[in-house]
């Protein structure tokens, strides 16, 4: 047993803790532990820390596969999922603080912003889209879903754009973060749809058995795998 084997059951464990980390920091700073504190407008410090961290996460889990086939390390797969959910966690709590400590949950201010301001137009539709991939994330609704489960995850790449967006309109004049965003994530799109277009006619997700999706040796993958 090699050493990356070994420490194979602390992949998880360790991914979640760090996860957490951003939601430690920001509470301590809210109460002013450690000499922490959230500025002059820590509403705004809040809502914009949730959201960058969101699409952080967001990227990494796009990243999983690249990465996973660049390394040959099969274990970062069974991180994927736990990423992808902590990324929509953070999205909610990025919504929850705008709805409860910005508009004090003024659900009429809420509708006029949603369609007069379009940055926040396309970051809850972007939060909107990911409910479905957050509830059918299961092993569960994967098996009941079959190949409609991986169909409906690819929204993912659109939600990521989606939410690039959202930060580039919502950040008005230095574009230069946003615009690297947008990098990472055309590169990753890039490396998706090279990859599919590499794959033989019959192992295309439209031609593969329902729920599956057959490799190089013919050997079946589980659904959102690729």
């Amino acid at each position: 047993m090699n050493l990356t084997q070994r420490y194979r059951y602390l992949y998880k464990p360790l991914v979640f803790a760090a996860a957490l980390v951003p939601l430690l920091w920001w509470t301590c700073a809210a109460f002013g532990l450690f000499g922490l504190s959230l500025g002059a407008d820590p509403v705004k410090k809040l809502e914009h820390a949730c959201g960058k961290t969101a699409l952080n996460l967001l990227m990494i889990t796009l990243s999983v596969t690249p990465v996973r086939s660049l390394t040959g390390l099969p274990q970062l797969l069974r991180l994927r999922r736990m990423l992808g959910l902590f990324a929509f966690f953070y999205a909610v709590v990025h919504f929850t603080i705008y709805l409860v400590l910005d508009l004090e949950l003024n659900f009429r201010l809420l509708g006029a912003d949603i369609a007069k301001r379009p940055y926040i137009t396309i970051g809850f539709t972007a939060l909107v889209l990911l409910v479905p991939l957050a509830l059918t994330s299961t092993n569960g609704m994967m098996r009941r879903l079959g190949a409609r489960w991986q169909r409906l995850h690819r929204l993912i790449y659109p939600i990521a754009a989606l939410a690039v967006w959202h930060f580039y309109w919502q950040v008005k004049r230095d574009v230069r973060e946003p615009l690297l965003y947008l990098g990472i994530l055309a590169l990753l799109l890039g490396y998706r749809l090279l990859r599919w277009q590499r794959l033989p006619a019959d192992a295309h997700p439209r031609a593969a058995a329902p729920g599956a999706l057959t490799s190089r040796s013919g050997s079946a993958t589980a659904p959102g795998r690729t």
